[in-house]
């Protein structure tokens, strides 16, 4: 029964999903059930949130608790998570500081402290990817020298200095790179892509339906 019962909940999920999606949800009792279906997906969604909460709060105690080599910033973790949650879930009736509105704790934590860190995150990253690409864009072949070529113009497109470099040689040039290139190219490889990654999704949803594949349930 552990393992029959989870694999029919999965057919009967994906089944009610996939037909609803033909029929008109306003019209036919397989488009209630499909709403129905969807706030079961919210509900879970909302355990499984507060799964991983106590999961990692578990792991970073145990390398507090046992002094593990970096602790210090396991504790900083498992500090934020409880600062930032805690004054948020209160009710802001009870003090200005408390819930997520203006003038909240949690509101001057994430515009003083979390969005300076993405942003010097995200900084550090373009230089990282602009070495990757140093490393990577080299003109090898003919594929490379395309690739290189490509990423130059695109990389000139993006960036009002390059804007200007690149109306020296013709006003219409940097439209040209935007429709050709980026709306062109780049878009229909990115729908390939998409197309691919849709084929592996249904075929990985298939397999779930039909309980061939278990990994979900702790086994391979």
């Amino acid at each position: 029964m552990r393992t029959v019962v989870p694999v029919i909940i999965a057919f009967l999920s994906g089944f009610i999903m996939i037909v609803a999606f033909f029929f008109n949800p306003d019209k036919t009792i397989l488009g209630k059930i499909e709403s129905e279906v969807l706030v079961w997906v919210t509900i879970v969604g909302g355990f499984t949130l507060l799964l991983g909460v106590v999961s990692i709060t578990r792991v970073n105690w145990q390398a507090v608790k046992t002094k593990k080599k970096g602790w210090i910033y396991n504790f900083l973790t498992l500090l934020s998570i409880f600062v930032m949650a805690i004054p948020a879930m209160l009710p802001s009736s009870w003090s200005p500081f408390f819930g997520d509105s203006s003038g909240s704790v949690y509101d001057w934590l994430f515009n003083y402290i979390d969005a300076p860190m993405m942003g010097t995150m995200f900084a550090m990253l373009a230089f990282y990817i602009a070495s990757a690409a140093f490393r990577a864009f080299r003109a090898r072949n003919a594929e490379a020298t395309l690739l290189l070529l490509t990423a130059v113009l695109v990389m000139l497109w993006r960036i009002p200095m390059g804007e200007a470099f690149l109306r020296l040689f013709s006003d219409s040039l940097p439209q040209m790179i935007n429709n050709y290139v980026m709306n062109g190219v780049n878009l229909a490889v990115q729908r390939g892509i998409l197309i691919g990654a849709a084929l592996g999704a249904a075929s990985m949803s298939l397999r779930i339906m039909l309980g061939i594949e278990r990994t979900y349930m702790g086994k391979g």
